[in-house]
């Protein structure tokens, strides 16, 4: 037996702007809100993990030990991080090289994450 991931918690000051992003950066819709204030999103499809937007008091402190890799669907990675930026993503600085093939963004409250230089349709 082996364990399978089922959410990705992201924990947020401002909820709703955190949902909003992602709702909007990944095509998918909110599947669920609890009485604690977690916003779940996931795929229309219901496929795949989901991910949790979580309510604390505190902001981001430091580099996320773990993060999100994207690859664009159907257009290049130039245009995919044009989009995000558009979104509300942040140009971010995590020590990564001058000629990386991929794109450090943040998320509004900070949270990092890739966009790879590949498509989808290039590994599909």
């Amino acid at each position: 037996m082996t364990s399978r991931i089922a959410v990705v918690a992201i924990d947020a000051v401002d909820v709703g702007r955190v949902v909003e992003f992602w709702v909007a950066a990944l095509g998918w819709r909110v599947v669920e809100e609890d009485d604690d204030g977690v916003v779940s999103i996931g795929p229309g499809t219901g496929g795949g993990p989901s991910i949790d937007v979580c309510p604390v008091p505190e902001r981001k402190a430091g580099k996320n030990r773990l993060h999100l890799d994207l690859r664009a669907d159907g257009s290049t990675q130039r245009e995919e991080v044009d989009r995000l930026v558009a979104l509300g993503a942040t140009p971010a600085d995590v020590g990564q090289p001058a000629d990386a093939s991929w794109v450090v963004l943040a998320d509004p409250e900070g949270n990092e994450f890739c966009v790879l230089s590949r498509s989808v349709q290039e590994v599909g």
